[in-house]
């Protein structure tokens, strides 16, 4: 066949749309979005016969967009199993939320709220007050903001309190995070002048107080919440930092990035930075994510002076970057939480961060147990989970794994990750293990019907 009359054998948008399984469609959906994808495949088709490749037949065709539809009217955000000990998987969502963080998500977004309205006054509120007195009485701080997320946290704080200045930070401080995100970067959009001090593993309050100008706004520091320096290191304290600073006028900025308001050390952790204790410290700004350490949504969390806060509250950029409803929802239920000590048993980060061993090996064996039965050979491993989202790099928490012995696999994940709901593992000496500690203890069931049903082909 000559490519003319390949062109010719393809039909028309009105054939196609009065096939049956096309009709069928325009039924379920509506007919502007299903002729858009008609058009569409016909496009691909003369493409490919203009390439010298045989035309489509009609049922090819229809097929195609059948399938186009079904894809189009899908969901492409939906749950995951997370089977792979990373408790703050950044792919993956980071932190799950709390019952009580959900519920509250489900009667505020369900209707109208006091978002913006003070029911006392009768009249226009801040949707700020709805995190602002919690993050205070926790963290100790005289006021608070919440933003979007943490960088732009750190992009308005800088903006505001330092554009056209100098901001003075470490060589040891200038990281990177997920997606490209860099303090220097970050520095330059906001209109200030990045000055590195000292070096990269040891830096001074010497270093910092030798580069002082009268251009010199604030003194940063950035935490290395995913990357560590070891053995011949030195840095200033934040104590130190504001000390420096109250003798020129200047201003300390502390960037935590994860942010946590409890001891790390006590569940086997290293002991991580905590937000009180910043706040103690004297930094005069301190900064850190919502849906890290926190274990609540997306957010950016301001603390500091009141002055300064105002500054930033009233900053024209602070509305682009202000968070919704549902967030401010979500991150009051989590800090209530919080303030009646019941986070370690209510916000699921900690729960998985501070399970225990035995209930871990229980859940394994009984998978273990499952799948054996199965036919599937498996067993129970030691090994070890990690906090992630960039949080307390290096740092594990021993676990107990259910080792899938299999022919291939990289197989198994791929059927694994294509399969409903998607399951999501790690391999490790040609195992692929599942780890008890980041899949939440109604999915055990779900777990194993994905892994029968992977499993069953083949």
């Amino acid at each position: 066949m000559s490519s003319e009359e390949a062109f010719r054998a393809l039909p028309s948008v009105d054939k196609l749309l009065q096939q049956p399984a096309i009709v069928e469609l325009v039924d379920r959906y509506s007919q502007p979005p299903v002729v858009e994808i008609v058009r569409r495949e016909l496009m691909a088709a003369r493409a490919h016969v203009a390439a010298g490749e045989p035309a489509p037949t009609i049922a090819q065709l229809v097929q195609n967009i059948v399938v186009g539809g079904d894809v189009l009217w899908r969901p492409s955000l939906y749950p995951v199993i997370n089977a792979t000990g990373v408790v703050l998987h950044t792919n993956l969502g980071r932190a799950p939320l709390s019952r009580a963080a959900l519920a509250a998500i489900r009667e505020v977004g369900r209707g109208y709220s006091n978002l913006e309205y003070d029911l006392d006054k009768g009249q226009r509120g801040s949707r700020y007050v709805h995190a602002e007195e919690l993050l205070c009485h926790l963290t100790g701080a005289p006021a608070a903001l919440v933003v979007n997320n943490n960088a732009a946290a750190v992009l308005l704080t800088l903006t505001v309190l330092a554009q056209g200045g100098q901001v003075v930070i470490s060589r040891g401080q200038l990281i990177e995070i997920g997606g490209g995100f860099r303090i220097p970067e970050v520095m330059q959009q906001s209109g200030c002048t990045l000055v590195e001090v000292g070096t990269t593993n040891r830096t001074y309050r010497r270093d910092y107080e030798a580069a002082l100008t009268p251009q010199t706004r604030v003194l940063m520091r950035a935490h290395r919440s995913n990357f560590s320096l070891a053995g011949f290191v030195e840095e200033p304290s934040v104590a130190d930092l504001a000390a420096l600073a109250r003798e020129h006028n200047l201003r300390v900025v502390d960037d935590l990035g994860s942010g946590t308001l409890l001891d790390t050390a006590q569940f086997g952790l290293a002991h991580e930075p905590t937000v009180p204790e910043s706040v103690q410290a004297g930094a005069d700004i301190v900064s850190f994510s919502g849906d890290k350490l926190l274990g609540g949504p997306q957010a950016g969390i301001l603390l500091g002076a009141a002055d300064l806060i105002a500054e930033l509250r009233h900053c024209p950029m602070t509305r682009a970057l202000r968070v919704d409803k549902t967030t401010l929802a979500a991150l009051q239920a989590t800090l209530l939480s919080y303030l009646r000590g019941r986070a370690v048993d209510e916000v699921p980060i900690w729960q998985m961060i501070g399970a225990d061993i035995h209930a871990l090996e229980a859940r394994a064996e009984g998978w273990a147990q499952v799948l054996t039965m199965s036919g599937v050979p498996a067993s129970v491993m030691s090994s070890d989970s990690t906090v992630g989202g960039g949080s307390l790099p290096g740092q594990t928490l021993p676990t107990r794994v259910c080792a899938l012995a299999v022919e291939s696999p990289d197989r198994l994940a791929a059927y694994l990750r294509a399969g409903d709901p998607p399951v999501v593992g790690r391999i490790e000496n040609d195992r692929f293990l599942l780890d008890p500690r980041t899949v939440l203890p109604d999915q055990d069931n779900l777990l194993l019907e994905a892994l029968r049903r992977a499993l069953a082909t083949g």
